[in-house]
């Protein structure tokens, strides 16, 4: 069947967003001529894979999933990992790359250090992208683009509190870690990320962090974005020890199709904050 020029023009104007961590990995597909949202996937692994078992892991999810198996304008990978730090741009020295780590993160010599520009924090985001997704994402698509998972978060929340006066925490909520942005007065106070297995180390990092930043339970103000309902013993444990908690917001203005609706307008926070 010949390919018409409008079917032409559609594919080239579909972008594709993956978020990536070791322990999951999302998918979004954006139809930019009528701004809607084609596909949105979250794939949970239920454990973390080791670097070889994620790229294997990768690649199976591209080989079933059909709508991955398509031409796209633009690729985007969002590297969700704890391998980064921020640093203020007048004191950002590219020979010292792997210094801005070492101190926080365990890293070789080996590995590559990317950098992207926080320009509404002038600063620099260094962090040790997943080499060998981006290897295959390059033999898959050709060129695409990459960030970090905390790029994406720091710039959002940041846009979003520029007019605030109020000190906030907010969650990103992943099965295995989570993703902390601290603001007062929009400004970055401090960006984390915790690993957790109970509810119980969930609260006592956000707890703990929060009286290391002199910061009082009954008012700041703990915002929650991805895999949370109020339901789940998370959002419970945490609305008994921290008087103001809610879910965020993405406020986007996508379109959804039917079979792509996220769970709540604060799932998928960073994915769909990444086009």
């Amino acid at each position: 069947m010949a390919q018409t020029s409008k079917d032409f023009h559609e594919i080239l104007n579909k972008e594709l967003s993956i978020q990536i961590s070791l322990s999951g990995l999302s998918f979004c597909i954006l139809q930019k001529d009528s701004n809607s949202i084609e596909a949105l996937k979250d794939i949970n692994f239920g454990k973390r894979l080791n670097h070889i078992e994620l790229l294997e892991r990768v690649k199976t999810e591209f080989n079933s999933n059909s709508e991955l198996n398509q031409e796209f304008s633009n690729v985007t990978v969002i590297h969700d990992n704890d391998l980064s730090n921020f640093v203020p741009t007048p004191f950002f020295n590219e020979d010292h790359l792997s210094d801005y780590l070492k101190f926080n993160t365990k890293i070789l010599k080996s590995d590559f250090i990317a950098t992207d520009e926080v320009a509404l924090n002038d600063s620099k985001n260094i962090y040790v992208p997943f080499v060998n997704i981006n290897n295959y994402i390059y033999d898959t698509f050709g060129e695409f683009t990459f960030k970090h998972i905390s790029t994406i978060l720091v710039e959002t929340i940041l846009q979003m509190e520029k007019n605030s006066e109020i000190p906030k925490i907010f969650i990103n909520v992943k099965e295995l870690h989570f993703e902390m942005t601290v603001v007062n007065k929009g400004k970055l106070i401090l960006y984390n990320t915790f690993e957790y297995q109970t509810k119980e180390d969930f609260i006592y990092y956000i707890l703990f962090t929060a009286e290391q930043l002199e910061l009082n339970p009954e008012s700041f103000e703990l915002i929650l974005t991805g895999n949370i309902d109020k339901h789940d013993e998370r959002y419970v444990i945490a609305h008994k020890y921290i008087q103001f908690v809610s879910f965020g917001k993405r406020n986007d203005t996508f379109k959804y199709k039917l079979e792509a609706q996220p769970n709540t307008n604060y799932s998928d926070f960073v994915i769909l904050n990444s086009f």
